[in-house]
């Protein structure tokens, strides 16, 4: 009886330990799970087709991305520098295939070359310079991301048509994208599982010393690796500039901590030797799945990166449970491992498919007679904005209208796949404030596809049509900010100019209305133009170094209130005595300037009012009723003696 008793008790232990172990084997994909489960509950827009495609193609860039960084990690090293060189990749094809007339074919053999070179300056500077792959990478995420604004001038390019086309769909339902994805993740499984190049990278991760003493050619092998993580970047970088039809030289900022991040998700360790492809694919998915469900939930922009920021941090954790507890290394070798993996991810997919399909039942039936609609704001880190969507928002509960906004965050393919989930959801109208006014033009086509209005707000979509224009006269506004600034110093005196951020249509209408107001005053010198972005923090920077060339300037002229208060900053003392600025906007921290005397002026816009009539005419186009295609709202120059009764 002792005997039946101790197997008993030994067979219970061993089936609980058997299923922890599962679990920790299969972390990321039990996550998965988990997720796809209770995003199928809690929204019916879920579980549709087209939104499930949609992940795909918003998870493509960054798994390509995290594919190489795989090779990085599985050495025990780190890449910091993917996003730059993507961008970097994607520029020299745009700027070579169009600005300098290249065959398509050999732009693209320079962009793949690019990264290629990339990763072999990272592999030379680790593995003979002895740097650190924390410094070496930083370095060159700095050098990638200046060498694309320099070859761009700060500004995007249009992309090859016939490369554009990589950011399609076959047959009006595959997307290019996801095909890409899934080629590139094949490769990198091939690499990892099947070449000696992969079998090196285990064994430098696992005992850096141990491989060299084995007759390993470490130093070799690491350029190797890192030039293959420059190729992946490369791919990424294309694809990415295919979805937005431009090369944008801020594109893929900060994807480098998401690839490192779902490459940890996914199963493989910071400390070197584990990690496998089909691992580094589920982590890539997790983070989209986890980004299209908080938009469709309609989660705050930024509650949702602390969600994400939650979900990195488990991730690591989950790493260091794994390996105290003695998991079984992920890795891609063991014939036996890759069958008992192949049985656990299928029996995986008849539970999820079991479980998604009954939650389904509870969004049956379900149905609504109020409006819904999507606002995508470029960013919520600008008081302009921000009161754009507090006026969005009352009109919004004013009409009864069912309104989700979501930051951008100054990312063009962020907003991209905002607006995807957006038409995926089968919203009734999109309203969209461009990051950049080519880059939403894919997006909006697939809107006006799917027949649900769009509305611009502030700057305008290029290369697509929208139902409205809802925008200040820029160029007017503009031409005010001139003869203001043109007057107060009494038609004579040099000035700079500090601009907007390229490729968005404010920036470019007001440097228009700028010039041609300045046409009037030829005594006006205009001694330098730089952008900044629409950002306080650039504008003190770059109005900071602007006075060390030209410390007797008089005036400054900035494209919005933030750089104009960022220019005060920089002036100290100066502002509003010597030196007389003049803002754009109209924001409450402004207008406050403005009263101070610290601003001489702000062409103040009414962004409350923007953000009210968006809504209102995105509300009349669902109705089927006649919207205006420009609808301009007026601006009005503030300065101290109108500032009191002024309000935006």
């Amino acid at each position: 009886m002792a005997t039946d008793t101790l197997k008993s008790t030994t067979g219970a232990s061993g089936a609980r330990g058997g299923l922890r172990r599962l679990l920790l084997d299969n972390g990321a994909l039990t996550a998965l799970i988990v997720l796809l489960i209770a995003l199928s509950a809690l929204s019916g827009d879920f579980l549709t087709t087209d939104n499930l495609l949609n992940i795909g193609v918003q998870a493509a860039v960054t798994a390509i991305l995290v594919f190489g960084v795989t090779f990085v990690i599985v050495s025990a090293g780190i890449d910091l520098s993917v996003g730059s060189v993507a961008a970097l990749s994607a520029t020299v094809l745009a700027w070579s295939a169009t600005s300098h007339g290249v065959p398509v074919f050999l732009a693209l053999v320079l962009a793949v070359a690019t990264g290629i070179a990339a990763g072999l300056v990272n592999g030379f500077l680790i593995a003979y310079g002895k740097l650190p792959p924390f410094i070496a990478t930083l370095a060159m995420l700095s050098v990638a991301r200046g060498l694309s604004l320099v070859i761009s001038g700060g500004v995007p390019i249009p992309f090859p048509d016939s490369v554009s086309h990589l950011g399609d769909t076959l047959g009006d339902w595959l997307p290019v994208p996801v095909l890409v994805m899934v080629v590139m993740g094949l490769i990198a499984a091939l690499v990892l599982g099947r070449t000696y190049i992969g079998r090196s990278m285990y064994a430098i991760g696992g005992n850096e010393e141990a491989a060299r003493l084995s007759g390993l050619r470490v130093k070799k092998q690491k350029l190797a690796i890192y030039a293959l993580s420059g190729v992946f970047a490369a791919v990424a970088g294309v694809v990415l500039a295919s979805r937005l039809s431009s090369a944008q030289p801020q594109a893929a900022d900060g994807y480098e901590l998401d690839a490192i991040a779902a490459v940890v998700i996914g199963g493989a360790s910071l400390a070197g030797g584990t990690g496998k492809a089909s691992g580094t694919l589920i982590g890539a998915l997790i983070l989209a799945v986890l980004r299209n469900g908080l938009n469709l939930l309609n989660v705050s922009a930024f509650w949702q990166q602390v969600v994400i920021g939650v979900v990195i941090a488990l991730a690591v954790l989950l790493d260091t449970v794994r390996r105290k507890a003695g998991a079984t290394p992920v890795t891609s070798g063991g014939g036996g491992n890759k069958g008992r993996q192949a049985a656990t991810y299928a029996l995986a997919a008849v539970v999820t498919v079991a479980i998604v399909g009954a939650t389904s039942f509870l969004h049956g039936s379900s149905s609504s007679t109020t409006p819904k609609m999507g606002l995508s704001l470029s960013t919520l880190n600008n008081p302009f904005f921000v009161q754009i969507r507090s006026g969005a928002q009352a009109e919004a509960k004013k009409l009864g209208v069912d309104l989700t906004v979501t930051d951008a965050q100054n990312d063009a393919s962020q907003q991209a796949n905002q607006l995807q989930n957006f038409t995926s959801s089968g919203l009734g109208a999109i309203i969209v404030n461009p990051v950049d006014s080519d880059a939403a033009g894919n997006s909006v086509k697939a809107a006006d596809k799917a027949s649900i209005p769009v509305i611009a707000v502030d700057r305008g979509v290029n290369k697509a049509s929208v139902d409205a224009l809802v925008a200040s006269d820029n160029v007017a506004g503009g031409e005010q900010a001139a003869k203001t600034i043109a007057e107060k110093l009494g038609g004579r005196g040099k000035i700079v100019i500090l601009q907007g951020q390229a490729g968005t249509s404010a920036a470019r209408e007001r440097a228009a209305g700028f010039a041609q107001g300045l046409k009037a005053y030829p005594g006006i010198q205009v001694v330098a133009q730089q952008p900044a972005d629409f950002d306080r923090t650039k504008g003190l920077d770059v109005m900071s170094n602007l006075l060390q060339a030209h410390p007797d300037v008089q005036g400054v002229i900035a494209a919005n209130d933030e750089m104009a208060l960022g220019a005060v900053k920089a002036l100290g003392s100066k502002a509003g005595r010597s030196v007389q600025v003049v803002g754009f906007d109209g924001t409450p921290d402004g207008l406050k300037a403005v009263k101070d005397g610290t601003l001489y002026a702000s062409v103040a816009q009414q962004p409350t009012q923007l953000g009210r009539i968006a809504v209102d005419n995105a509300l009349r186009a669902v109705q089927g009723k006649k919207v205006e295609q420009a609808v301009k709202v007026p601006v009005k120059v503030v300065t101290k003696d109108n500032v009191a009764g002024f309000s935006g």
